[in-house]
């Protein structure tokens, strides 16, 4: 996954350099627990992290460290990291020159600087990628109105997925939320997640067959969960782009 800072030239508009901004919208992704994303060995190698203290006095930010040890080992070896969060579904991203391993809380820890400057964008969306056409990924839905429902998930990213495939009889309201989901990922394990139906809507395949696609979004997803979904997103990106490299 391209994961660079200085490639958001045209999103410069979106760069905050007030040092007491940017640790006000630190201090909301640690109070959030948000997963933090951190890309080192030029994007090739990452770790899924959080923020645990912000202290711009010491100008310095703790995370928690991976659940990898070598990946925490080699994170601590690396030069340029590029840290990738959400605050209220709006893309955050920050570069540290250097990580160092500390102790906080009695822990194990990571500090950087406090960024002199962050890219908070305004945009509110999750980096979304298409799922398998063939071997679907599916989404398990149980309704009191139709039992469960299995439905192809055509599109996935941490805040929510894109169904389709399931019958057309089948109405699911705009607004409503549904319990219990579940989500197989191959090699990652099964997410459970609520999901609100955002929107519904008519579409046409290639072979001229009509079917019905619903946009939802997760509904107090935990972090775990989430850094399930992250890993399949990433797992994937990195198999698509190995193929394309072969061919």
């Amino acid at each position: 996954m391209e994961i660079d800072l200085a490639s958001a030239a045209d999103d410069s508009k979106y760069l905050i350099h007030s040092r007491t901004e940017i640790a006000h919208v630190l201090r909301a992704i640690m109070q959030k627990n948000e997963l933090v994303t951190a890309y080192f060995n030029h994007g090739r190698d990452f770790i899924l992290t959080s923020i645990v203290d912000v202290d711009p006095g010491l100008g310095a930010v703790i995370l928690d460290c991976g659940a990898n040890e070598a990946l925490n080992t080699k994170v601590l070896e690396s030069g340029k990291i590029i840290f990738v969060t959400t605050q209220d579904r709006v893309k955050v991203q920050f570069v540290a020159d250097r990580i160092d391993a500390v102790r906080h809380n009695q822990r194990n820890a990571f500090r950087v600087k406090l960024p002199a400057t962050l890219l908070k964008l305004q945009k509110r969306e999750y980096y979304r990628l298409s799922t398998p056409v063939i071997n679907p990924i599916k989404c398990l839905i149980p309704t009191a109105e139709h039992g469960r429902i299995e439905a192809n998930i055509a599109d996935i990213s941490i805040g929510g997925i894109g169904i389709t495939g399931y019958r057309p009889e089948i109405e699911l309201e705009t607004g409503k939320q549904y319990d219990g989901c579940r989500i197989d990922l191959p090699d990652i394990g099964t997410v459970a997640v609520s999901i609100e139906i955002r929107g519904t809507f008519d579409i046409i395949l290639k072979n001229g067959s009509r079917t019905r696609r619903s946009g939802c979004e997760f509904v107090n997803i935990p972090g775990s969960m989430q850094a399930m979904i992250q890993r399949y997103i990433i797992k994937l990106d990195r198999e698509r782009r190995a193929r394309l490299a072969g061919d």
